[in-house]
């Protein structure tokens, strides 16, 4: 797959603008741990491979473990996550996959009673603008570099 146009080139006031709502999320009271869930998980879904590698780097630097990262496709079947990581990653998945039906109220519901609805809501908006940079990275065809 050949990487396409480079959209900070491009169209660098709309990249400015990406990078300072992304900035946003470094003034929210999500861990860094969880920020790093919901990039990994959003972007599984969407299939974005340099935000895969990206976020699961970090993720290992901040200590998550290998065996919680590669479960993360299958967390519902593992018993790696806590009640809390796991409305996060609900939450992300619904509003990763907004098109199929929304959040349901099930998901809003749980989320809601088990993070409260400021960390609902900053979850919410880190899903919403990593699934913006997946969109930018998978129609641009931004790729990862082979690990050294």
């Amino acid at each position: 797959m050949d990487k396409r146009m480079n959209m900070a080139q491009s169209l660098p006031a709309a990249y400015k603008a990406m990078i300072a709502f992304d900035s946003y999320m470094e003034s929210t009271s999500i861990t860094p741990a969880h920020k790093e869930l919901i990039k990994i998980r959003a972007s599984q879904i969407n299939g974005c491979a340099y935000c895969i590698d990206k976020h699961s780097r970090d993720a290992r630097k901040l200590g998550e473990t290998e065996q919680r990262i590669f479960a993360l496709v299958a967390w519902r079947d593992t018993p790696f996550f806590s009640e809390e990581e796991r409305a996060i990653l609900a939450l992300t998945e619904e509003v990763t996959l907004i098109s199929h039906g929304g959040v349901s109220e099930a998901t809003y519901a749980r989320a809601e009673a088990v993070l409260g609805k400021t960390y609902m809501a900053e979850v919410i908006m880190a899903a919403i603008i990593i699934n913006a940079w997946n969109r930018i990275g998978v129609s641009t065809h931004l790729q990862p570099a082979l690990a050294q």
